[in-house]
């Protein structure tokens, strides 16, 4: 409920915990996460507590990037080679506002909206009577169509939102870290 910048190591910390078990009552050797190069670059509070559980970690062991990740996934026939990246919901949501069903639930049908209109790589972010929408560049110059901004707009009010913004820099991963003090982020969650 605190949402401070260390909620993902408080969240993997819980789901690597219960998964140790989960390992441990089913005879499997280890435990894998996708953490792959490129995430070495933001701010993952998330990849102490992997540490911390001894979850190992083979796309940054392979020094993998998203994008050589994808191309093998492509070169290996998986559907899902370019699925776009999907964090977890209470990511949307500002630190120092409290993660609540109601909040979690307005990101999700928000962004299951925005996936019916046909957008690919977009997030919805929460900041209470506010919501900022992310559509990666490919994308922008539909968004910005007035009559999608029509659709936005009335998407989001009944959702209960008081303004609705399109974030004119568009996708990009971790953008709720910007509001973290630099302190907070060079720390690193360590």
């Amino acid at each position: 409920m605190r949402n401070d910048a260390q909620r993902c190591f408080f969240c993997k910390d819980e789901l690597f915990s219960l998964m140790e078990e989960l390992r441990l009552a089913r005879g499997f050797d280890a435990i894998a996460y996708g953490v792959n190069l490129d995430d070495q670059d933001d701010f993952r509070p998330g990849q102490k507590a992997a540490s911390a559980h001894h979850i190992v970690a083979p796309l940054l062991d392979a020094g993998l990037t998203k994008e050589e990740i994808r191309a093998l996934a492509r070169a290996a026939g998986l559907r899902i080679w370019d699925k776009p990246a999907s964090a977890c919901l209470s990511s949307r949501i500002e630190y120092g506002r409290p993660v609540t069903r109601e909040a979690l639930d307005a990101v999700e049908k928000g962004e299951d909206a925005l996936r019916a209109l046909g957008f690919r790589q977009f997030r919805v972010r929460h900041h209470g009577e506010i919501v900022r929408i992310e559509i990666s560049r490919e994308e922008f110059q539909r968004a910005l169509d007035p009559a999608m901004a029509a659709e936005f707009t009335s998407i989001f009010k009944a959702l209960g939102f008081k303004f609705v913004t399109l974030d004119l820099e568009g996708f990009r991963s971790g953008s709720m870290n910007a509001l973290l003090p630099a302190e907070e982020l060079f720390r690193r969650a360590g």
